[in-house]
């Protein structure tokens, strides 16, 4: 897929593909970069930070990110910005440059969109789980159409984003392409 230029919001998480994000925006180079995403109705991208903080100084952050589209926004008592932002396409970050207000810009390359194929057989305790999982927590995925739960991408996003995981894993499974090698995956980390 094409490259793209896509302003960077390094953060102590993995952002997954159709996940919710809530965020505190107060940096300069953060505000400006929402306004900007605002004003031309784009996202922006979420990488996990390998090294460094989420404020001063530009973090060193992983090549692999997703791009966050904004859902809403609001105000806290403080007046500080708050963004709910969902998880859309995956990224591989070709080169990066920092502008003068600290913000990191890079270069990316669009990963291909999941297929749409059923879950196989073998991962058959997947969606059992993920199911178990959702009932007793509830939360926006109660609501998800029983189709979901036979689709090998969205089961293996939303185990992703719901299991007890470590950054590191999340961010191992946001960088495979294929959802049945995710599932693979994710059915090592359940067993």
């Amino acid at each position: 897929m094409a490259d793209e230029t896509l302003g960077l919001f390094p953060l102590h998480t993995v952002l997954l593909p159709g996940a919710a994000l809530s965020l505190r925006v107060f940096e300069a180079r953060y505000l400006d970069l929402v306004r900007e995403c605002s004003h031309h109705g784009r996202g922006f991208g979420v990488c996990v930070i390998l090294q460094g903080e989420e404020v001063g100084a530009p973090a060193g952050a992983a090549a692999f990110g997703t791009e966050a589209v904004i859902e809403d926004f609001g105000q806290t008592d403080q007046g500080l910005l708050t963004l709910r932002v969902r998880g859309a396409r995956r990224f591989h970050v070709e080169r990066t440059r920092v502008r003068d207000n600290g913000l990191q810009v890079a270069q990316v390359r669009w990963c291909a969109p999941d297929a749409s194929d059923a879950v196989s057989p073998e991962h058959g305790l997947l969606p059992v789980l993920l199911e178990a999982m959702v009932e007793k927590i509830g939360g926006e995925h109660a609501r998800a159409p029983r189709a979901a739960f036979d689709d090998a991408a969205w089961v293996g996003w939303r185990l992703a984003e719901l299991l007890p995981l470590h950054d590191t894993q999340r961010q191992a499974l946001l960088q495979l392409d294929d959802p049945h090698a995710r599932l693979d995956r994710l059915l090592e980390l359940v067993s």
